[in-house]
């Protein structure tokens, strides 16, 4: 994925409630150029979600069985279900010469980083854990002890953002738009992207 010619792949992460899906959707709505890598994962459909638009919703046993056929770029558990990427989609577009943005959860960002050393990992949080709370009790799709269990994961998940590229603060979603907008932007000046316009 050095190549000039070759798009970049944007892995976007940070804790549940941090609005990251609200993010891309809002940033896709006004760059249709990006493809966008729709993961798969055993959980349950939420009310406004589409199969095949924010995941592919699979049983487990299909999901181990694409897994026993290495057709995951990564995959990871979260509080009890499967998430994965399929591998096969993101590097065609990349090798066609798309942006790619892949949403996923924090370990598996950094195990798509060992993979693909030029990808550019992006974390994402609202502009306090407090707020990340409300956003997580607002939902109203889940119990308690589910919203604990992702509240203490959002503290470990935290001490990760170090070892990512960019923080993006999703104070609201136009800023969060915004904020990921420069990001993709930037990259795309970057010395390494601009090369034929040094050539003599």
């Amino acid at each position: 994925m050095t190549s000039s010619c070759n798009g970049t792949l944007f892995v976007v992460t940070g804790p549940s409630g941090a609005g990251k899906s609200t993010v891309i959707s809002k940033y896709l709505t006004e760059n249709k150029d990006v493809f966008f890598s729709v993961s798969a994962t055993t959980r349950s459909q939420r009310i406004h979600e589409q199969n095949g638009v924010d995941y592919y919703f699979i049983k487990r046993s299909e999901f181990e069985k694409m897994l026993s056929e290495d057709k995951f770029l990564e995959h990871a558990e979260y509080v009890g279900n499967l998430y994965g990427t399929p591998s096969e989609p993101v590097f065609d577009a990349i090798n066609k010469g798309h942006d790619v943005i892949l949403q996923i959860e924090v370990t598996g960002a950094l195990s798509v980083r060992k993979k693909c050393p030029d990808a550019v990992l992006i974390f994402i949080v609202p502009p306090s854990f407090s707020a990340l709370e409300l956003r997580l009790k607002g939902r109203g799709t889940e119990p308690d002890e589910i919203i604990r269990k992702r509240l203490e994961k959002a503290k470990t998940e935290y001490k990760a953002a170090d070892l990512f590229d960019f923080i993006v603060v999703n104070s609201d979603v136009e800023n969060g738009a915004n904020e990921l907008k420069t990001i993709i932007d930037a990259e795309k000046l970057k010395t390494k992207k601009r090369r034929n316009f040094i050539e003599v």
